[in-house]
């Protein structure tokens, strides 16, 4: 098996095979330096530290996801139970937590910054924060970070597309009471499946509700990759789970487990009758094992109401396990967790960066990494017999993690000593 998996037993064990034995000699030494480092570095202003550990766990796992992207068979799929692999599927399935907490944690973090600002004044830091990430996709992303060329011969809009369209559709809600922002959310997630028979090469459609091309002109295409819908409902429940951050301890513990437990649950049982909920019904395979797979295999573009609740219910768990106290093994991923967006900044073109420089030493010339790829080959131009095994990509994800983290580190400790107005862009 190529998964890896932490052993809550013993701090730093990794159960794991194929995986290069250096990793897991240096991996308990590197876990005790990071954790005392992390206690250096507190942050000047008050935050909810679960919130933030709990960030920085899914923005880990995102690396993940797109170091499979650069060096991962393209043309292999890991979700399809029909030609995947277990360890790659869960490689895969894991990561689709990363979005919706993304998207929950930015409603979230909106509505506990009313303890420090108007909502006025959180209208227009919304409003502005979300052109900012739309241009940040479509420029600084697109070109430093997924293609490293200026073509625009293919443009994805990506996450950050949707979460600037979700931050400027909350600068308006935020008006409203929290109790009502957070109702339109949950219609919206529960209720926008209704939708899916709804076929239109409509480009306002595709970037409403259904991925599709919007633009395939010859030398220039634009895909919706993250319809608007319902990833605005997510964060628009984010900013009502805030209220519960000023809620006594014990009530907030007892909402979060009976909201995750309730969630899971429900996610099971929609899942299980299997006639709401998601566009494509799971269906019997070769053996019990990929019977699992193809239960779990919901969809996430655009994500259905079972992919929000499998995705969203551990992760109100994972709230509730942390609310009290940090965990001393998840205290790194705390700090890159209080500055998620300079850690995605830097992730993709550093792993980018990776692919190049192997790209040299085997095939002696990198030009397929600037190219602009195909759409069904994003985010790079494979050179020939290009792909590589997990646990190859497993130990370029410990690379670049090893090489994030005391960035990272930087970089929370310079916002902890200044407040220029320019650091509340990252």
């Amino acid at each position: 098996m190529e998964l890896i998996w932490a052993n809550p037993g013993r701090k730093g064990s990794i159960l794991t095979a194929n995986f290069p034995g250096w990793f897991l000699v240096n991996y308990d030494a590197t876990l005790r330096r990071w954790s005392v480092m992390t206690e250096t570095v507190t942050m000047k202003r008050p935050r909810v530290e679960s919130i933030d550990v709990v960030r920085g766990v899914i923005m880990v796992l995102m690396a993940l996801d797109h170091t499979r992207d650069f060096f991962g068979n393209s043309a292999l799929n890991p979700t399809d139970p029909a030609t995947t692999t277990i360890p790659l599927f869960f490689t895969r399935w894991i990561t689709h937590f990363c979005a919706p907490v993304f998207f929950l944690l930015t409603g979230t973090g909106a509505y506990l910054s009313l303890r420090k600002k108007s909502k006025r004044e959180l209208s227009r830091f919304l409003f502005t924060r979300g052109l900012w990430l739309i241009f940040l996709e479509l420029v600084v992303v697109r070109c430093f970070g997924w293609q490293f060329n200026f073509d625009y011969h293919l443009i994805l809009l990506n996450v950050l597309w949707a979460l600037g369209w979700a931050m400027i559709t909350l600068s308006v809600l935020v008006y409203l009471l929290a109790s009502v922002v957070a109702t339109f959310g949950l219609l919206m997630i529960a209720t926008h499946n209704l939708f899916d028979s709804v076929q239109s090469s409509n480009p306002i459609w595709s970037i409403l509700h259904s991925p599709n091309l919007i633009l395939n002109e010859p030398g220039h295409i634009v895909f919706v990759a993250y319809p608007l819908i319902p990833w605005i409902g997510v964060t628009a429940v984010g900013y009502g789970l805030g209220q519960i951050y000023s809620w006594p301890s014990e009530r907030r513990k007892a909402f979060l487990l009976s909201s995750g437990t309730g969630l899971t649950v429900t996610f099971l049982v929609l899942r299980a009758i299997n006639l709401y909920g998601d566009p494509v019904r799971w269906t019997t395979q070769k053996s019990a094992a990929f019977t699992v797979l193809s239960f779990l295999n919901s969809t996430k573009y655009p994500p259905s109401l079972l992919f929000l609740l499998m995705t969203l219910g551990p992760a109100m768990l994972f709230l509730w396990t942390v609310d009290a106290r940090t965990p001393q093994w998840l205290r790194p991923a705390l700090i890159i967790g209080k500055v998620p967006m300079f850690y995605y900044l830097l992730h993709i073109p550093l792993i980018h960066l990776l692919a190049i420089a192997v790209c040299y030493v085997r095939y002696g010339q990198v030009y397929w990494m600037f190219e602009s790829p195909s759409l069904g080959q994003f985010p790079i131009t494979p050179p020939p017999g290009w792909g590589y095994s997990l646990p190859i990509v497993y130990l370029v994800w410990a690379i670049v993690m090893l090489a994030l983290y005391p960035l990272c580190r930087w970089f929370a400790a310079l916002k902890q000593r200044r407040s220029d107005a320019w650091l509340s862009y990252f």
